[in-house]
């Protein structure tokens, strides 16, 4: 049965992983002036769901729960070659946010979706890993992860976010995912409400660096549907998208990702609509203090 009063972090964590009717919400706050606001607590919080107020059963801010980060990085055709670039900056973000209880992962996609570095938290140690990927060191040594499919394309994006979704899930605490792609895909046997299903489900934060490989400066459409697709994620995830190729480093938007990740709350709350009936529940937290906004995934769907 639910106990009724707020559970410190590891007694939240212990929990959430058990309590199958639990909706999990990562979140976080800002006032008028894009400040970030970090010394709330749960009375200060109204939750609703499809409009129906909640009772919030867990709340935890950053520094209460550890954090996990999958990196998703597309090494198929241009995008390759992209990340090469920006490795540094990377290694030099997740040093900044990786503490001595948190922990990043790599999964590599193309045509296949390999774990390359599992869940640790050695940078340094992820960081070689991710180079011998790149240069294409016995990348057979590397666990396939997905689903087995027939690909006939050479980017699996949907499979590869879903992938690594579960890989999360699996993880206690907060949970990120920084993705690098144009967001074009040629052989998922998933789409894109998959994708976002499955990281809203998991309790996912999305993050979105997109490079988009532009030929004579001309948006073609399947450059439009991968830039929407990395803009929907995520939106729908409460997390920030960035076009990568407008800037020669990364660093400023790492700067963001890094801030929003101190910033963040978790709450979680049982449902008051207990039916799994397959519908979209969409999800509002207010704030009760006036001038604050909070930014959040949309809600969920009740699956069986």
């Amino acid at each position: 049965m639910l106990r009724r009063h707020f559970l410190c972090a590891p007694a939240l964590l212990a929990q959430i992983k058990v309590e199958v009717n639990l909706v999990n919400v990562p979140f976080t706050v800002r006032d008028e002036s894009g400040k970030w606001i970090t010394n709330l607590s749960a009375n200060d919080f109204d939750v609703f769901e499809d409009g129906i107020q909640q009772k919030v059963s867990f709340f935890s801010r950053a520094s209460e729960s550890p954090l996990s980060i999958a990196v998703v990085a597309d090494v198929s055709g241009s995008q390759e070659e992209f990340l090469k670039d920006h490795r540094r900056d990377l290694r030099d973000f997740l040093k900044t946010v990786i503490t001595n209880r948190d922990q990043a992962a790599l999964v590599c996609f193309g045509n296949s979706i390999r774990l390359a570095s599992p869940f640790q938290g050695n940078v340094d140690r992820f960081d070689e890993a991710l180079k011998d990927y790149q240069k294409g060191k016995n990348i057979s040594q590397y666990a396939k992860i997905a689903e087995p499919e027939i690909r006939s394309g050479g980017t699996a994006f949907y499979d590869a976010i879903v992938a690594a979704s579960a890989q999360l899930k699996e993880q206690q605490g907060r949970r990120a995912m920084l993705i690098f792609s144009d967001g074009e895909d040629n052989s998922s046997a998933r789409n894109l409400m998959d994708a976002v299903e499955l990281a809203q489900l998991a309790g996912v934060t999305v993050f979105s660096l997109r490079y988009t490989e532009i030929k004579k400066g001309v948006w073609t459409a399947r450059n439009k549907y991968g830039r929407s697709v990395m803009s929907r994620l995520a939106i729908e995830t409460g997390g920030l998208e960035f076009d990568a190729g407008e800037s020669s480093d990364l660093r400023d938007s790492f700067r963001q990702i890094a801030d929003l990740l101190r910033a963040s709350y978790d709450l979680a709350y049982q449902s008051s609509q207990s039916e799994r009936d397959n519908t979209f529940r969409k999800i509002r937290i207010r704030a009760k203090q006036p001038g604050l906004i909070t930014r959040h995934k949309s809600g969920y769907y009740a699956r069986p």
